[in-house]
């Protein structure tokens, strides 16, 4: 087992890879920037190193900074933890190189999924569904007219490095190609390095639907069902739930084996979350992430299943913990994204903590680095606080989140907590009858 793990993340997301790691009894170590020193992921951690200023691409982002924190540390792993560099495969490979063990999956593994256009190849080689589109880099505008024509309007362009929903653009007809074809690259270039795009048929109102899949390193792979991610604003997820409410037995059966087969075909180690889209009772597949996923929390809720230290195992050379036949599925969970920023334009929203008091009572799970008197910031990510709750069905768990929303106080920023009960109160919601683009439906 390894004995000390660097934690190359902060936030939420931080705190919840140290109490994986306090409960296997291994040490800690995190790196921070100087807007964060006072969090409390560096409070519970055992040792911190700052390692720069507040910008991430001078801290979090900063690989040989980490790469020496690591080193005065003494550290045996780093743990990239959620975004930052935790799909980046040069940085998986400077950390193997350098001795340490990267908490993920192998570097190829990475490499060829990172790039979407690959990964989509990949997919379909290994017998998962695609969706029809180009499979290489679009050029020119001349390549863009003749893939879209081939598929049929409307189409999206995305890019081939992208996350977060940016670099994502919808065409509805030849008239719009060549701003939006622009506007994807500008925007990809800005946020990955890289302008790489592709095209593919847009699926209208599809429900967005991902597999949890752990392997370990003697060729064991199982999957832990499937979480319903389909709750978005423009491109970003804000409510997960686990399992979904509109999978049969028959298909999810169906399409969890499907998934599972394909991983064990390129043996596949370590998390991983294999994301389609779903409609008309069919699946297509979008992307893979490489990682620990934000919504892991609602799988583990379900199938009790401590997903961060199954991570650290299988990366520490241990066999994953449970066989597939003693995976059971027990209830559903439900996790509301709490985001700071204004409910209604999206901007972000940062200043002093006043006061914090996070609900709680059965069935309440709150993962947060929250508390009275801290700082959030406009360096980073405006998530703040996962809300999750679990029942013995979807009923129970949507008015278990009621309660807690109404108990939840967050004072000093703004929150997207109207946003969520607006969503909790919608009938659709009740019933399970929604799609990716739904949100847009019930909010102005």
């Amino acid at each position: 087992m390894l004995k000390k793990i660097l934690v190359a993340n902060r936030g939420e997301i931080a705190l919840r890879i140290l109490r994986a790691c306090k409960e296997l009894n291994l040490k800690t170590v995190v790196v921070h920037s100087t807007a964060d020193e006072k969090e409390m992921f560096v409070r519970l951690a055992d040792e911190s190193v700052c390692i720069g200023p507040p910008q991430v691409k001078n801290s979090y982002l900063n690989i040989p900074a980490i790469i020496s924190a690591a080193t005065i540390a003494n550290a045996d792993a780093i743990h990239p933890g959620i975004g930052m560099l935790s799909e980046n495969f040069n940085f998986a490979k400077i950390v193997n190189d350098h001795g340490f063990t990267f908490i993920g999956p192998n570097i190829d593994h990475i490499e060829n999924m990172a790039n979407k256009i690959k990964a989509k190849a990949l997919a379909e080689k290994i017998g998962l569904p695609i969706i029809p589109g180009s499979t290489k880099n679009i050029e020119t505008l001349k390549d863009a007219k003749k893939i879209s024509e081939k598929i049929g309007y409307p189409i999206i362009i995305k890019s081939t490095n992208g996350g977060g929903g940016r670099g994502i653009k919808i065409v509805k007809n030849e008239n719009e190609l060549k701003k939006n074809l622009e506007l994807a690259r500008k925007e990809a270039e800005q946020s990955f390095g890289n302008n790489e795009v592709y095209i593919e048929k847009y699926i209208q109102n599809p429900r967005h639907i991902e597999i949890q899949i752990i392997g370990d390193k003697f060729g064991n792979i199982i999957h832990l069902g499937e979480r319903e991610c389909s709750i978005q604003r423009r491109n970003q997820k804000i409510v997960e739930e686990c399992p979904s409410p509109v999978i049969n037995e028959e298909e999810r059966e169906k399409i969890c084996e499907l998934t599972l087969e394909a991983m064990k075909k390129i043996k596949y180690f370590n998390l991983g979350t294999v994301e389609y889209l779903y409609k008309d009772g069919r699946f297509y597949f979008i992307e893979m992430n490489t990682r620990l996923q934000v919504e892991h929390t609602i799988t583990e809720q379900v199938y009790n299943i401590d997903i961060v230290k199954e991570q650290i195992k299988t990366s520490s050379g241990k066999k994953i913990s449970v066989k597939q036949n003693e995976v059971k599925k027990n209830g559903h969970s439900i996790e509301f994204r709490i985001n700071a920023e204004n409910p209604i334009t999206l901007l972000p929203s940062t200043g002093i903590v006043r006061t914090y008091h996070p609900p709680s009572g059965p069935g309440i799970r709150i993962d947060s680095s929250l508390y009275t008197g801290c700082n959030i910031s406009s360096f980073y990510d405006g998530l703040i606080s996962k809300i999750v709750s679990t029942g013995n069905d979807r009923m129970e768990c949507i008015m278990r989140l009621k309660r807690a929303l109404n108990e939840y106080v967050i004072e000093g920023v703004q929150t997207n907590i109207p946003v969520l009960k607006k969503i909790l109160n919608n009938n659709q919601f009740i019933k399970g009858n929604f799609h990716i683009n739904w949100i847009d439906e019930i909010i102005d």
